[in-house]
């Protein structure tokens, strides 16, 4: 008889490179325990998915077009504040404002994103 099943984290993807949703999209799908639950270009459209998606997880790009990484986590924590959300960059997190102060969990470079990182 097999074991109850793992509890699935549901992520949503935020970035407005393409290539990088691509990419991050098929890790999530690829690792266990994760699963896509949507994915967005922009801060305003991350911020109207989070509310109908209700992600447990929020991969988060810093610089997007209109609100930005920090200022859609703030908007996104206000409504859902059980909601996780991780910062990522290819910048350093030391050249890059507001990411102590608008709730996320963590920064990753996108340079460093795998599995592990996210399961952690």
């Amino acid at each position: 008889m097999a074991g109850p099943a793992s509890p699935v984290v549901r992520v949503l993807l935020v970035d407005d490179q393409p290539q990088f949703r691509r990419a991050a999209a098929m890790l999530i799908g690829a690792t266990d325990g994760l699963a896509l639950a949507g994915e967005a270009a922009s801060g305003e459209d991350a911020v109207v998915l989070a509310r109908d998606l209700r992600p447990d997880l929020v991969l988060m790009d810093v610089r997007l077009p209109g609100i930005n990484g920090p200022d859609a986590t703030r908007q996104i924590l206000a409504e859902n504040p059980g909601t996780r959300v991780i910062l990522v960059s290819t910048y350093e997190a030391a050249d890059l404002p507001d990411l102590d102060t608008c709730g996320a969990i963590g920064f990753l470079r996108k340079q460093d994103l795998d599995a592990e990182a996210l399961l952690a």
